[in-house]
């Protein structure tokens, strides 16, 4: 406290012996202090604060100057003695920002005499602790009779400072540690009993909380946990919480500058300040992060004012409602389809397929007829629906919804289709295939057995044999279609055109476990073929099949009951036992629209 001649403030006691320092003009402000500290221990703020703010921190009952409170001393008997200071001071209302145990008292003033406060900032407060952090803090309290003693300091300083200290926070430390080595120790013990029991006693009663409450702390603080922080806040009619990140529990002497900036910033407009704050908002890293979630890509297209088709490439589709069936799609407003689509009656959202990069690349640029190399076909709106998408929904404009720098086209859909082909992706400034990697599939051992279950329409196909079993589609590894021994052969051979998609099952041979066979899901878009043993059956059929390898047949069960609900996994194990994970768990939603397929 080398600078306190610096600041001008006066140290005084109040009739009923409550120490207290007073300092600056303004607004006023009470600060409340935590267990084991005392009034100075605000001396940055007050220094950063008194240009604009009454300051007046309190030593509360058993802390500095400040009498003791009762052997058995309730919230009611701290908030009292800071009402009588008020009210010596003639104070009409205070905005009182308190710390830990201080936090407590702040909101005991706030509840039972409303009136009196005008905001709360409440920095390290507690609520609810956890069994095992509440017993802790009781275990510590029953033993309170040696407080001052050098280990029972050194432990109180690691919890709240880190152990090993942090060369940075050594001054902070040497702060609190005088402090606590000058607190009177029963008045700290009898203060630290009723802190340890007191913090679930506004559960019930934050909800009646009047005045704008911002709830502070840090993310390293192990005993007022921003959870804590946030649980407050959310029974709180006018709370907000604020995490700092990195900070711990004395943090308003460990980081003095950022904790009074969030203080004056929420005293003087009622909101903590802008997250600009602690570091300027980099719009292209916010750009770089929203690129990190794996979207699909789409195109979206309308008809405009001339009757041309209009289109854009968008990857910000959402579904938002079953009943009635809505989903929307987001524009920039400095785009030059813009005002066709704000203005348009309807617009169609078309799904692309991993073929489909070309299209994305033409409507996402600013070619003058974006539809000349693409085939489309008006839908039942007259909306335009590009050929090959994997969905497409027809809608008709339910809303426009501003929104920053875009606007939300919100749909509601009149007609749909879909297929099995597989959806193109985007990620982080680049298109990915969620689907089958060629190339790794290629680099497998020559011996791998690679089959895939081809679908259209619910039907699976198979070869027949002679002898009336059936049998998927399988070669020796991915190979070529010149390869008659691989799978790309075996379909050649028959002339079935098909669309590799996503893994469905690797398993071991038990006979031979150095035989590895490798599953995929696929479509096709027909058999086309004149072989009659070539064949498309209903997924509801396959169970009466003549199928000879067991584990192909266990796995074409697993294929159809995964279909019904939409939730595919990868089988890895050999084939009497192994683990099916999840490729993701279905959202209520999928399950639900699972059923008009």
């Amino acid at each position: 406290m080398a600078e306190l001649a610096a600041t001008a403030w006066v140290r005084q006691t109040a009739p009923d012996g409550t120490g207290f320092i007073r300092a600056g003009s303004g607004a006023p402000v009470l600060l409340i202090h935590g267990v084991g500290m005392n009034a100075t221990i605000w001396h940055d703020q007050i220094a950063s604060m008194q240009d604009n703010h009454d300051l007046i921190a309190i030593d509360m009952l058993g802390h500095g100057g400040s009498p003791l409170p009762p052997e058995d001393a309730g919230l009611t008997d701290f908030a009292d003695q800071a009402l009588r200071l008020i009210d010596h001071l003639g104070l009409a209302s205070v905005s009182i920002v308190g710390h830990s145990m201080g936090a407590l008292v702040a909101l005991e003033i706030a509840l039972h005499a409303p009136l009196r406060v005008r905001s709360l900032v409440c920095l390290n407060a507690v609520f609810r602790r956890p069994a095992t952090l509440a017993q802790a803090v009781r275990e510590r309290a029953a033993v309170l009779g040696s407080h001052g003693d050098a280990s029972a300091i050194a432990a109180t300083l690691a919890r709240w400072f880190g152990d090993p200290l942090p060369e940075s926070l050594a001054g902070a430390s040497a702060t609190a540690r005088a402090a606590l080595e000058g607190v009177d120790p029963e008045g700290y013990a009898r203060t630290y009993r009723l802190f340890a029991r007191a913090d679930a006693e506004h559960a019930d009663t934050l909800a009646r909380l009047a005045a704008p409450a911002l709830f502070m702390t840090g993310s390293q603080d192990s005993n007022s946990t921003p959870a804590m922080s946030a649980a407050m806040a959310r029974l709180a009619p006018h709370g907000q919480c604020l995490v700092l990140s990195g900070e711990r529990h004395m943090m308003a002497i460990a980081s003095p500058e950022r904790v009074t900036r969030h203080i004056n910033a929420f005293l003087d407009t009622g909101q903590a300040a802008k997250p600009q704050a602690d570091g300027a908002f980099d719009s292209s890293e916010f750009r770089r992060a929203l690129g990190s979630f794996l979207t699909g890509v789409t195109i979206v297209t309308t008809i405009g004012a001339e009757g041309e088709p209009r289109g854009f490439t968008a990857n910000s589709f959402t579904s938002v409602s079953l009943e009635p069936p809505l989903v929307l799609v987001c524009i920039a407003k400095k785009a030059l389809g813009h005002s066709a689509f704000s203005t348009s009656r309807g617009f169609a959202i078309n799904i692309l397929s991993e073929s489909q990069k070309a299209q994305s690349g033409i409507f996402a640029s600013k070619a003058a007829d974006k539809f000349a190399s693409v085939g489309w076909q008006a839908g039942q709106t007259g909306n335009p629906l590009i050929d090959g998408s994997v969905a497409v929904f027809d809608c008709a404009m339910e809303q426009l919804v501003d929104a920053g720098d875009h606007s939300i086209l919100i749909g509601r859909v009149r007609d749909f289709s879909h297929n099995g082909a597989q959806p193109l992706g985007y990620c982080r400034g680049t298109y990915v295939t969620p689907g089958l990697s060629q190339e790794a599939l290629a680099a497998v051992p020559p011996d791998t057995e690679v089959g895939a279950i081809l679908e259209n329409e619910g039907r699976v196909l198979f070869f027949e044999t002679s002898d009336g079993f059936h049998e998927l589609p399988a070669g020796r590894g991915l190979g070529t279609s010149k390869d008659p021994r691989s799978l790309k052969g075996c379909l050649a051979a028959r002339a079935v055109e098909a669309q590799l998609g996503f893994l469905f099952a690797v398993w071991d041979d038990a006979a031979n476990p150095s035989r590895t066979h490798v599953y995929y899901r696929g479509t096709v878009e027909g058999p086309y073929t004149d072989d009659r043993r070539v064949r498309l059956v209903d997924i509801e059929q396959i169970a009466a099949l003549k199928i000879a390898d067991p584990a192909v047949r266990s796995m074409l069960a697993r294929y159809a009951r995964e279909r019904t609900q939409d939730a595919f996994g990868v089988y890895v194990g050999n084939e009497v036992e192994g683990e099916v994970q999840p490729l993701a768990w279905p959202s209520p939603s999928a399950i639900l629209q699972s059923g008009r397929r």
